[in-house]
Order: structure tokens, then C-alpha cells, then sequence
């Protein structure tokens, strides 16, 4: 008579087992925390970038519009280092949420088709980049680069290859019809059905609706004008023509309409940080 050893442990867990397992955790109240804290810090951030780039309209600030001049300014708060830690919290935060939705599909409707996952996967390793950027400085390892000289570096690694300038014009189109197309949902409120707002009053869901759709315009407006650019560095054959966050911005302040074009957009800015706290609450995660 044989007898027979039954393996029942973690390491020997079947692999649909272990896949309902990842989902439940991707579904989890764990996973959600963390999708709204995420939320929280980045409309910190964008707050902050429009508070500096009122700064640079109204005094010439020479902080940085863009996450490193956020950074460095809540680096320079009474709490810090504690706030630093929170915004890395935060991030990785929003890039395990978004890194979750590319594995398994969003809430809504149309969250599982392949061109939802791989614009969440996209967001995922953009947020970790980030993520890095302040985990470094909150380390004392160094400090995240600039938005401009990320882009610089990018278009000048770019114009170095055969048909550089061409791959270069192609991602500033792209950029352009990106913000194109963010400005497009926000004033068409397509955001609204990522929202679960139904035990709010008109008056909050109106409000909330106008932050978002203002908010919205005001940032696919800033990515439209990075990739203007990005086209105009291609044109030229000169990276130094391409602008992150910071420089795009100042450059609406020598546009005809001076700075208070700057203080529109920058007010813009703002306001989508305000949402994105709003959106921290009623988001569908």
C-alpha cells in the first residue's frame, strides 16, 4: 500500500488560482487607497506648478514651472521630508493602480480593450519614472531632471540617428493631437464617467463638472504646446528648441497677449489639481 504526499502550500497554487488572487488584489480596498492617494498627489503637484507659474507671469519667478520646481518647493516646507515621502507613497501609488488596469481592465464599459490597456500601461511607466525622481530626492541621491531637459535630451538623442528629424516631427504631432484630444474630453465632459458622484447635490456635481472641464482644456493645452515644439526642434535640427512643462509655459507669457495668457493657463492648472483631489473622492477605482 502506497502512500501519497497532497502538496497544498502557496508555492504549489495553480496558476488560475494564482491569477484570481492578483485580481482580487487589484480590485482590493488596499489597491484603491492607494489609486486615491495617488490622485491627491498629483493634484498637489499640479497646484503647485500653477502656483509657480502665476509667480513667473506676475514677479519672474526663476522656479521651475513644472514636478522638479514642485518637488524642490515642498522640499522646502517645514514638513519636507515627511510631504516628499507622501508624494513618493502617492505616485507609486497611481503607478500600481495604473500598472493593475493594464493587467486586468478598468471599471468601466470599455476597460478591458487592448487600446485602454496599453494607454494604462503607458501611464504606468510614466508614473514610476516619476515615482524614481522623487524617491531619489527624497533619498538625498539626487534631484528629479528638469521637464526641459528631459526633453532635450530625448530630441538631441533622437537628431543623432538617420531620420531623427522625422521621428522628432512624429512625436510632436503626436504630442499636438494628444492635448488636442484631452482638450476635446474635458470640453465634451467624457471624463464625468469615470466619476461616481451620484450621492453628491447639483450644486457639488456642477462644480465639480466645471473644475474638470476647465481643468482639462488648461492641460491639453499645455501638451499642445510642448509638441509645437517639438515640430519646431525637428524643423530646425536644434533640441535646444524643444520645451518641457516650464519653458512652454513661459513662453505664453512673450506671446502678444503677455503674461496674462500665462496666468489663464497657468489658473488652468490649478483648477485640475483641484479636481484631481475632487476626483480622489468620487472616482470609480
Amino acid at each position: 500500500m502506497s502512500t501519497r504526499t497532497v502538496f497544498r502550500g502557496p508555492a504549489f497554487r495553480s496558476p488560475a488560482r494564482t491569477r484570481r488572487t492578483a485580481r482580487r488584489a487589484a480590485s482590493s480596498r488596499g489597491m484603491a487607497w492607494l489609486a486615491r492617494a495617488g490622485l491627491v498627489a498629483r493634484g498637489l503637484m499640479y497646484v503647485l506648478i500653477g502656483v509657480i507659474a502665476i509667480e513667473i507671469a506676475i514677479k519672474g519667478s526663476h522656479q521651475q514651472a513644472d514636478r522638479t520646481g514642485a518637488v524642490r518647493l515642498v522640499a522646502h516646507t517645514g514638513f519636507g521630508s515627511f510631504l516628499l515621502w507622501l508624494l513618493v507613497i502617492g505616485f507609486a501609488g497611481l503607478t500600481l493602480w495604473r500598472l493593475s488596469e493594464a493587467i486586468w481592465g478598468g471599471p468601466e464599459a470599455d476597460g478591458r480593450k487592448g487600446s485602454k490597456r496599453l494607454a494604462n500601461l503607458a501611464r504606468a511607466v510614466f508614473y514610476a519614472l516619476v515615482t524614481y525622481g522623487i524617491l531619489k530626492y527624497a533619498l538625498g541621491v539626487g534631484s528629479p531632471s528638469s521637464s526641459d531637459t528631459q526633453s532635450q535630451d530625448l530630441t538631441a538623442a533622437a537628431l543623432k540617428h538617420t531620420g531623427g528629424q522625422v521621428i522628432v516631427a512624429i512625436a510632436g504631432v503626436v504630442v499636438v493631437a494628444a492635448g488636442l484630444y484631452v482638450m476635446y474630453r474635458a470640453y465634451q465632459l467624457k471624463f464625468l464617467k469615470h466619476l461616481r458622484m451620484g450621492a453628491a447635490s447639483p450644486r457639488t456635481r456642477n462644480v465639480v463638472t466645471r473644475l474638470g472641464q476647465i481643468g482639462g482644456i488648461a492641460r491639453g493645452f499645455v501638451f499642445g504646446t510642448i509638441g509645437v515644439f517639438l515640430i519646431i526642434a525637428a524643423k530646425d535640427a536644434n533640441p535646444r528648441q524643444a520645451k518641457g512643462i516650464d519653458s512652454a509655459l513661459r513662453a505664453l507669457a512673450h506671446t502678444p497677449l503677455g503674461p496674462w495668457l500665462l496666468v489663464i493657463v497657468a489658473l488652468g492648472l490649478l483648477t485640475f489639481g483641484v479636481y484631481s483631489w475632487c476626483e480622489a473622492r468620487w472616482r470609480a477605482v
